[in-house]
């Protein structure tokens, strides 16, 4: 058994799960260390991946090599795209997942990744030499020593969960809390606070009357996570599981207010803040009190058990208040809670006081990922997690850093909001975030990250090589349709049907494919077959449903890439400006008092959080247009 690593990750989150493979993949020696070894990357609330940015955060990932979008097809019961009615920015997508093959997948990856080693056990202090990370004490007596540190606690810190008044110790329900190091590291400097998050409560189906129930499907022609010419669960073997809608009613919300006096949140028993969008269902009552009801969504837990989630009923009101109004929801008249609902409040680290690696500006060689920077969210944390994997294992072997920019991807938007603004309510992503959206978008995360992992070593070639060669037939796809016309007489029945304007003579495929009603794969069925690419045109393939799933991605990309051309450039333009402002860096230690004609606010916002780039700078709330020609000036620019 070894005891000396070059990188130790503290937590088997999704954030840890990713930071140990990615680290390990790189080349490290890496040594896993969580509570219990059968609930990595548990999905502690909500049995589901991705949704609005989220999903785009995914496909980042899987980009990157990570493991999440893999884990999540292996595991998924139900696909949806959502705001499809939307523009292409919006795209986001959604899997829900059985919990216990979420885990059990992730666990077979972490096995199965040379140079990872895992350990149960709960780390109580850490060990330092000259100021710098040097290993890891645990619960058993155990001295793990190593080059960089990992923390990805998640709820774990000072724990405390709650329902009603009866509160108790555990990072979730029937785990135990870690105590010790948020201590020791306030001694170094880094600030900390208390968060709050809640999870509704687990039902048995079999006492729910689904004939009351508005039944939630999944798509038709189902999509998955990763970009890999792998199938997914739902693609290539089993059914999809529907979700289920349920609404609360006007009595239900007198009996939840019947227990506002013994609400922790409302009680001030608990401190911590918490997630401004997803609220508790008390918050919702107090928040929107002339609204009489509240949309659930029951979803599954798993594929071959009973447990269902109930989405939208999250709370920290005590049980016989739980029970007593899901009784009075139309087909919860005798709902059984195999769980209930309760709150967790947990410390968290202050992101200011990290760089964008994740290292800590204050103990080096310290990496903080997931929700203790203040995040919520399976995908935020995971993000995180694969970022400070990278890092760790970069700034160890004295490598240049690996830092995404905010036109590159949402992981960068997640990350540049975290250190430069803060976090004083539970961070979660959402398209409005990112000021480049149209560029950062679900479809096209390969064509964007891929290639840099590469660069450095982890995604692996098989993944580069089949990424150049997609986006080498979507080029091919898009010449096809800038250089072939179509005629009237052959296009215009189509054009009928679906009540598009017809045509008086032949015109191009790409200006067809411009209009909003009209899509390419429909329109590839009116090109010449000597005109139709060999790949597309293959109906013999051994594996029809990768087949298809390929040419509807490469569709899709080129019909993106032709709608919305000109949002795309102008974006582009505009990503090309900020980047000129990134790349003027400001030294670290830099005494902002010598610069003359910058505002007093202005001084004091640049010393707390010390930006690293002139564009970092001009993000921070209180830094104004006429600061940052200043800092031109002053750097020469």
């Amino acid at each position: 058994m070894k005891f000396n690593y070059d990188i130790i990750v503290l937590g088997g989150g999704h954030a840890g799960c990713e930071a140990a493979v990615a680290a390990a993949n790189l080349g490290s020696s890496v040594l896993l260390i969580s509570m219990d070894l059968n609930s990595f990357a548990k999905m502690s609330c909500n049995p589901a991946m991705g949704g609005i940015a989220k999903g785009q955060i995914i496909r980042e990932i899987d980009a990157l090599g990570g493991q999440s979008a893999i884990v999540t097809d292996a595991s998924t019961l139900q696909f949806r795209m959502l705001n499809k009615s939307k523009g292409a920015a919006m795209w986001s997508p959604r899997a829900q997942c059985d919990k216990n093959a979420f885990s059990s997948n992730w666990r077979k990856i972490i096995e199965s990744t040379s140079n990872l080693d895992t350990y149960a056990d709960i780390v109580t202090s850490l060990l330092f030499e000259n100021d710098k990370i040097a290993g890891v004490y645990t619960k058993t007596g155990a001295i793990f020593k190593s080059q960089a540190l990992i923390i990805t606690a998640g709820t774990f810190l000072s724990g405390k969960l709650f329902i009603g008044r009866n509160q108790f110790e555990g990072g979730r329900m029937g785990e135990l809390s870690s105590y010790g190091l948020t201590e020791q590291l306030i001694e170094r400097g880094i600030r900390t606070d208390r968060m709050k998050t809640g999870t509704p409560p687990r039902l048995d189906i079999r006492s729910i009357d689904l004939s009351k129930a508005e039944v939630q499907i999944g798509d038709q022609n189902p999509e998955k996570f990763s970009y890999l010419p792998f199938a997914s669960s739902i693609q290539k073997e089993h059914e999809q599981m529907p979700c289920y809608i349920f609404h609360t009613n006007a009595k239900v919300h007198e009996i939840l207010k019947s227990g506002f006096a013994d609400s922790p949140m409302f009680s001030g028993l608990i401190h911590g803040k918490g997630p401004r969008y997803c609220p508790s269902i008390e918050d919702k009552i107090r928040t929107f009190e002339g609204k009489d009801s509240h949309q659930l969504f029951l979803e599954p837990e798993g594929r071959n058990i009973n447990e269902y989630y109930l989405q939208g009923f999250s709370s920290s009101l005590p049980l016989n208040i739980q029970l007593e109004a899901l009784k009075n929801i139309a087909g919860f008249e005798n709902a059984h809670i195999y769980k209930p609902a309760y709150a967790v409040e947990y410390d968290f680290f202050d992101p200011v006081q990290l760089k964008h690696t994740l290292e800590s500006k204050l103990v080096e060689n310290l990496f903080l990922a997931g929700q203790v920077n203040g995040t919520t969210g399976y995908e935020e944390a995971a993000a995180q997690g694969i970022v400070a994997g990278i890092n760790a294992h970069l700034k160890i072997n004295n490598l240049q850093e690996f830092v995404l920019s905010r036109n590159e991807a949402y992981i960068g938007v997640l990350i540049d909001d975290l250190i430069t603004k803060g976090v004083d309510e539970p961070y979660r992503m959402f398209t409005s975030r990112a000021e480049y959206r149209i560029l950062l978008r679900q479809d096209n995360a390969d064509y964007r990250l891929t290639e840099k992992s590469y660069n450095i070593g982890l995604a692996s070639r098989d993944r580069f090589e089949y990424t150049k060669k997609k986006y080498q037939d979507v080029n091919a796809l898009l010449l096809l349709a800038k250089e072939n016309n179509l005629k009237a007489e052959v296009v215009n029945p189509y054009l009928l049907s679906i009540g598009s304007k017809v045509l008086s003579e032949s015109k191009r495929i790409e200006d067809l494919i411009a209009r909003p009603d009209i899509h390419f794969r429909d329109l590839y069925n009116f090109v010449p077959r000597g005109t139709k690419l060999k790949y597309l045109a293959n109906e013999s393939s051994e594996d029809s449903n990768t087949l298809l799933s390929y040419e509807n991605e490469l569709m899709q990309s080129a019909e993106i890439a032709i709608k919305y051309k000109g949002y795309i450039e102008r974006e582009r333009l505009q990503a090309e400006k900020l980047h000129r402002l990134e790349s003027l860096k400001i030294p670290l230690d830099f005494d902002f008092e010598k610069v003359s004609g910058l505002s007093i606010e202005c001084r004091q916002k640049l010393k707390k959080y010390k930006p690293a780039t002139i564009a970092q700078a001009s993000r921070i709330s209180g830094v104004s247009p006429s600061d940052i020609s200043v800092l031109l000036l002053y750097f020469g620019r």
